[in-house]
């Protein structure tokens, strides 16, 4: 199947885009599904679209808004400066007139061409912007509503990447078609072919095998560290928390007179760090406590509430929890006890994977 064939089985707007464009187009929009959809976002191809997204894209569409026009390619340039010095050796006069069109003296053949750039100037720059165009975006994002967040880094700068690209679609279709930007796709795997398949010496050939088996080596590197990554330190949080006047969350302002048969509520969090989902279940109770010599003494318990919670990898969960007491007492110690997994038949302090409490008085009136 020829090149023409395989561009017309894309969209229509996507075939009117030059091929370097449209590639940064459906980087922009596999990068949106592999980053938002609910089961590829699970997947190493989010790591791997993302950083090419953010560090690359960009940058690059903003370069191709910049500069539409193709700039002298090496080999041009090699051989106007071949043709240069012929022309001094042969015709000193030539010459003369070449400086001073250097100098500003004279017209230039092509002020469009002179002032481009060409290919492996707009990689480096398409990196460098990206690494200054992602930042910005997210200060800006920083102070609107949205906030710096997922969804809203992702819109912003698929957003701003689109953009650009179609600004530097329609700039590249105001040139001539000769002095339009084109990756020179074609010549890079004829140039590539010859050098892998057809090398001109023995030594050429041993540098291909040795640049082959380095690039493998560096992709499955980096293969591997996006497919096993470091766990780091597993954990899970158990907190509490109160609802202010504003309706905010907070760690303050606990409830701590309470009536027999009277509720007040509380609000349980857990934070699950394990880079796993977990089957959590948490226990409230009410304890009578006495403490003598830095040690502490379960008197008498009772039992409020049970719990069970299914938390993904990473996330949080919190809910509201009615606290109603069924002790009287000075000092109670209102314990939760978190387990992984179902709790023993006897959860105690000492047991429970994490604890917190809060202190209490409770009235019989």
């Amino acid at each position: 199947m020829s090149d023409g064939t395989l561009r017309l089985l894309l969209p229509r707007f996507l075939r009117r885009f030059p091929a370097d464009l449209a590639a940064i187009i459906l980087l922009v929009l596999a990068t949106g599904v592999a980053t938002l959809a609910p089961i590829v976002s699970e997947t190493p191809l989010r790591v791997v679209l993302g950083l090419v997204f953010a560090l690359f894209a960009p940058g690059y569409a903003f370069i191709a808004a910049l500069f539409p026009e193709r700039g002298p390619s090496v080999q041009e340039a090699s051989t106007t400066d071949s043709e240069a010095g012929e022309r001094s050796i042969a015709n000193p006069n030539e010459a003369e007139q070449e400086a001073a069109t250097d100098a500003g003296l004279t017209e230039r053949a092509d002020p469009r061409r002179e002032g481009s750039i060409d290919g492996i100037e707009r990689v480096a720059l398409s990196f460098g912007l990206s690494i200054a165009i992602t930042p910005l975006i997210g200060l800006v994002l920083n102070f609107t509503p949205f906030g710096i967040r997922l969804v809203p880094i992702v819109l912003s700068i698929g957003g701003f990447t689109l953009l650009a690209s179609a600004i530097a679609a329609l700039r590249r279709q105001e040139l001539p078609a000769e002095e339009r930007f084109r990756v020179p796709y074609r010549a890079w795997a004829g140039t590539a072919r010859a050098e892998l398949f057809a090398p001109e010496t023995r030594l050429d050939a041993v540098l291909n095998v040795v640049l082959v088996v380095s690039l493998l080596l560096a992709v499955s590197s980096v293969g591997y560290a996006v497919l096993v990554p470091k766990s780091g330190e597993s954990f899970s949080e158990l907190y509490l928390l109160t609802e202010n006047e504003s309706g905010a969350l907070v760690a303050d302002d606990y409830p701590q007179n309470f009536t027999v048969g009277q509720s007040k509520p509380v609000v349980v969090g857990i934070g699950n760090n394990e880079h796993e989902q977990v089957d959590y279940s948490v226990i409230a109770e009410l304890q009578r406590v006495s403490i003598q010599n830095n040690s502490t003494t379960v008197r008498e318990s009772r039992t409020l509430d049970r719990f069970n919670r299914t938390i993904p990898a990473n996330e949080s969960a919190n809910w509201t929890h009615d606290v109603t007491p069924t002790l009287t007492g000075e000092r109670l110690r209102l314990t939760y006890l978190l387990y992984r997994g179902s709790p023993p038949g006897n959860p105690t302090v000492e047991n429970a994977y994490r604890e917190t409490h809060l202190w209490v008085n409770v009235s019989s009136r």
